[in-house]
């Protein structure tokens, strides 16, 4: 019987509760909740181990964590210092092995190859792995690893012990090994997706894996559902590659923000930040569309299609039209989406549109950006700020999304 394996997956343990003790250390072996932000009764995003093992998990309030911890330590997440860390720890990996695909700021995996898919070879470069982040990075940075035959599989056997777990998963002991989960547990299985399945009379994960593939292809929907069940049993299944749609901000309002003023001011102050990614990452929008979250409206949300452009002044005078069409309801959070996107290499200018106006745009644009890049954030703003200045506003991060480390000073 094959015992080969071509993914590892590795997946930093309480990251940012662990980065906050590599920063101070008399917080190492102490329990650390990490706040979104630095308010009265902020909800951890994260707990360290020691938090974890009295209850303290993602989503728990001060309040609570303290009843659950007394003792607990709260620190705010310091986006620009776990996006350090994480590239600290790609160096370290990369000394062990190249990082073929990064998830999420603690999630990442590597292809195995050659003689690397020996199970027992591959456990041993997992356990090198682990050894090289706390040797080269910080003793708080631990990890746990999971090889198999399929990322999907690589990862939820990485996910069978925290913290410092080295585990394997193949077919020969499949499903039982996994069998206990929920079928939530499972990178993919949304809750709706979970009643869907239910629906379907699938209820647990051994029912799940067993699933016949054009049934699975029939419960979700779409092809997506048949490579899930093929990847879940170990088979080889090529993914497509995914494009990029769309870049966008938002931000949950701050007590001073909470105003029809304060809410225009941070839909602008989000929009420019966007504006400045766009340039960076070299695409042209073709829509916008600003959303606000409102106490008595729920979610309003105006926008359309524009001509393609990175120009931040045209996309404010853009943004200020769609504002005014919105009711005067109390705001509660505002968000901005920059879609359609183009690359660079791909646009073709308007052609009535003035040559010199244009180059003025972009050489007006381009010299902003490169001043709050050298001198520091809002050396050159556009307009008023917000009442209220939220730290990391467009640069903190987010699922699938990890902060440049421009998108500090812009």
């Amino acid at each position: 019987m094959s015992r080969k394996v071509s993914t590892l997956f590795f997946d930093m343990n309480s990251f940012y509760a662990s980065v906050a003790q590599a920063v101070e250390p008399a917080l190492m072996d102490r329990p650390v909740g990490v706040l979104t932000t630095d308010a009265p009764n902020a909800a951890c995003i994260a707990a360290s181990i020691e938090a974890k093992r009295c209850g303290v998990k993602m989503g728990t309030r001060q309040d609570e964590a303290r009843q659950l911890c007394p003792g607990i330590v709260f620190r705010p997440v310091k986006h620009d210092v776990c996006v350090t860390f994480h590239h600290a720890i790609l160096r370290a990996v990369d000394t062990v092995l190249p990082v073929d695909r990064v998830w999420s700021i603690d999630e990442c995996s590597c292809r195995l190859t050659g003689s690397q898919q020996d199970l027992t070879t591959a456990l041993e470069i997992g356990r090198n792995l682990q050894r090289a982040i706390l040797r080269l990075v910080h003793p708080a940075l631990r990890s746990s690893v999971g090889v198999a035959p399929t990322r999907l599989l690589a990862k939820l056997a990485a996910g069978l012990e925290k913290p410092g777990g080295l585990h394997w998963l193949l077919p020969e002991i499949l499903p039982d090994r996994i069998a206990h989960l929920a079928m939530d547990d499972l990178p993919g299985v949304s809750g709706r997706m979970r009643a869907r399945l239910e629906a379907a009379g699938i209820m647990d994960v051994a029912t799940l894996y067993a699933l016949d593939a054009k049934q699975a292809r029939a419960i979700w929907g779409s092809v997506t559902g048949e490579r899930f069940v093929r990847e879940l049993r170990g088979e080889d299944v090529e993914w497509p590659q995914t494009k990029r749609g769309m870049i966008g901000h938002g931000q949950v309002l701050t007590a001073r923000n909470k105003t029809v003023e304060g809410a225009r001011l941070v839909g602008r102050r989000l929009l420019v930040k966007a504006a400045a990614r766009l340039r960076r990452e070299g695409f042209y929008a073709g829509s916008l569309h600003v959303g606000v979250k409102c106490a008595r409206a729920g979610h309003l949300s105006y926008g359309g299609e524009i001509g393609f452009t990175q120009d931040t002044i045209f996309l404010l005078e853009t943004f200020d039209r769609y504002w005014a069409r919105f009711p005067r309801y109390w705001p509660l959070a505002v968000n901005v989406n920059l879609g359609g996107l183009l690359p660079e290499a791909e646009y073709m200018p308007d052609i009535f549109a003035v040559p010199e106006a244009m180059a003025r745009s972009r050489n007006l644009n381009a010299a902003v950006d490169r001043l709050n890049q050298r001198f520091g954030q809002d050396t050159i703003r556009y307009g008023q700020l917000p009442p209220h200045h939220v730290p990391y506003t467009g640069a903190k991060i987010a699922f699938g999304r990890i902060p440049d480390f421009e998108d500090f000073r812009e």
